[in-house]
C-alpha cells in the first residue's frame, strides 16, 4: 500500500460566484486550504483597480508565511488579472477566459458549448445567490457601483432609477441609444453543480426564461478543473506564476501565462 500524499497548505482567493463549490472542495481536499472570497463584479472595474484589489489580498496572504501556494479562483476576466504578481510563494490560476469555464470543467468543454449555443446566459447557485441588489426580477447593479466602468459610463442605475432621475421618455431613449444587454441573449443555461439543493434556483431561472420568452436548458456542471486546483494537480490547464513573475494574457490557447 502506497503512502498517502503529503498534506500541503494553500490559500484560495476567488470570486464569490464559486462560493459553494469551493467551500465544498476546501472541505474535501486532502490538503488544508484557507478560503477568501472577493465580491462578485470585480471585472466591472478598470484593470488597474481590479489588479490592485486582488494583489492586496495576495500580499496579505503571502505576508503570513503560512502557505505553499496561493490559488486564484478567477479567469482572464476582462484582463483584470494582467499584472498581478507573485511575491514569495507561487500563484496558481486556471487557463480560462472567464469563470464560466470553472463550471464546465475545461476550456474545451466551454468553448464547444459556447460556439454551438450563441446568445446563452449562464446561471449557477452563485449567479443567483450573489446577485446582490436585484429587485423584482431586475439584475443587480454593478457591485462596485460608481467606481466601476459601468458607473463611470452612467449605467450603474436600474431602469426605475433612470425613470425617477430623467423621466420615462428620457430613460427609454437612453436605453434605446446605449442598447439593452439582454437583447443579445435568447437562452438561459443552468449548470447544476450538485453541492446543495438547487431546485429553487432552477425553478426561478425557468420562470425568468418564460417571462423573457427565452429558451431554458439545465445541464450537469463539472468541477474537474476546480478539483484539480484544490487537490494540487496542476497540469497544463493551469499557470504557475513563480515568485517575482506576473500574470500576462496570451491571445492563443494558453489564455494566460507568466513572465
Amino acid at each position: 500500500m502506497s503512502a498517502p500524499a503529503a498534506r500541503r497548505k494553500f490559500k484560495f482567493i476567488g470570486c464569490e460566484i464559486v462560493y459553494r463549490e469551493c467551500c465544498h472542495l476546501a472541505a474535501s481536499t486532502p490538503h488544508v486550504v484557507d478560503v477568501e472570497f472577493l465580491r462578485k463584479g470585480l471585472h466591472d472595474l478598470e484593470t488597474k483597480d481590479m489588479v490592485a484589489k486582488v494583489q492586496q489580498s495576495i500580499d496579505a496572504a503571502d505576508a503570513t508565511g503560512e502557505y505553499e501556494a496561493i490559488l486564484l479562483g478567477y479567469a482572464r476576466c476582462n484582463d483584470g488579472l494582467v499584472g498581478v504578481t507573485a511575491r514569495t510563494v507561487p500563484l496558481v490560476i486556471p487557463r480560462a477566459h472567464d469563470c464560466i469555464t470553472l463550471f464546465f470543467g475545461s476550456r474545451n468543454a466551454y468553448r464547444e458549448y459556447f460556439d454551438a449555443h450563441p446568445g446563452t446566459y449562464y446561471k449557477t447557485t452563485g449567479w443567483t445567490e450573489r446577485n446582490v441588489g436585484a429587485v423584482d426580477g431586475e439584475y443587480a447593479q454593478p457591485a462596485y457601483g460608481q467606481t466601476g466602468v459601468m458607473g463611470k459610463l452612467g449605467l450603474a442605475q436600474s431602469y426605475q432609477q433612470m425613470v425617477e432621475k430623467y423621466g420615462k421618455e428620457n430613460a427609454d431613449f437612453i436605453l434605446e441609444s446605449l442598447g439593452d444587454w439582454r437583447k443579445n441573449y435568447n437562452k438561459f443555461l443552468y449548470l447544476s453543480m450538485g453541492v446543495c439543493d438547487e431546485s429553487d434556483y432552477i425553478r426561478r431561472t425557468q420562470d425568468e426564461a418564460a417571462e423573457r420568452s427565452w429558451q431554458f436548458e439545465q445541464r450537469q456542471g463539472d468541477m474537474r478543473l476546480l478539483k484539480k486546483l484544490f487537490w494540487g494537480e496542476w497540469d497544463d490547464d493551469f499557470v504557475i506564476v513563480q515568485p517575482g513573475q506576473k500574470i500576462v494574457a496570451r491571445n492563443d490557447d494558453r489564455v494566460l501565462d507568466a513572465e
